[in-house]
């Protein structure tokens, strides 16, 4: 079994609510953000690029953890403290980790964060599942695919509840899953493919 994420560009409205699902079902500390929107188009988020009216570009690109079949986390992390799961979901093991930021270095999707030493909530309870990971001060932080989720059987919260259903979640290696059928149907592209990762996260185009 080999887990991965399409997400149809054609679709996405850059509305974030992958981002808000994701901080909110994870407990997320302030400020930070396990997923990001960002904008192939003008200079600024929400901008498109070219000439009005009849010649403009602008396309979302919803960035998260790759989770990748060939993870460069998980080869330079000194203590294993990264680490691919038997269905391609990568994690952080946060009592292995040691925060020296290898993992961040070594990844081209900039999707990792080094949490400060003191993490601050907007409220004085968790919120989100109840089984969402733990967080703790001095180690690193990323998409861990609602591995959690997962787990009980159910898709991660981002895929669940983006409202223009531009989102397509699956077992990869079944090719009679939704996301298999779906992706050999479409172009589709993935970030970064010359640093040979094998990134599991598609975008249709």
């Amino acid at each position: 079994m080999r887990f991965g994420m399409a997400i149809d560009t054609s679709r996405c409205i850059g509305c974030h609510t992958c981002a808000v699902a994701c901080k909110m079902s994870n407990n997320l500390p302030n400020d930070i953000w396990w997923n990001h929107i960002k904008t192939d188009g003008g200079d600024s988020i929400d901008t498109a690029r070219g000439t009005y009216p009849d010649n403009l570009y602008q396309v979302y690109y919803p960035i998260n953890c790759q989770h990748c079949s060939k993870p460069v986390c998980v080869s330079v992390c000194p203590t294993g403290a990264s680490i691919q799961r038997d269905d391609g979901i990568v994690v952080v093991d946060p009592e292995k980790c040691i925060g020296c930021s290898s993992c961040v270095t070594a990844c081209p999707y900039d999707v990792r964060v080094l949490y400060e030493e003191e993490l601050n909530y907007s409220v004085d309870f968790a919120v989100g599942d109840s089984d969402a990971p733990k967080h703790v001060p001095g180690v690193m932080g990323k998409c861990n695919g609602c591995a959690h989720r997962i787990d009980r059987g159910e898709a991660p919260a981002c895929m669940e509840l983006c409202p223009a259903r531009a989102r397509y979640w699956g077992d990869l290696d079944d090719p009679e899953s939704d996301i298999s059928k779906y992706i050999k149907e479409k172009k589709t592209e993935r970030l970064f493919e010359s640093e040979g990762t094998e990134p599991n996260v598609f975008y249709v185009l």
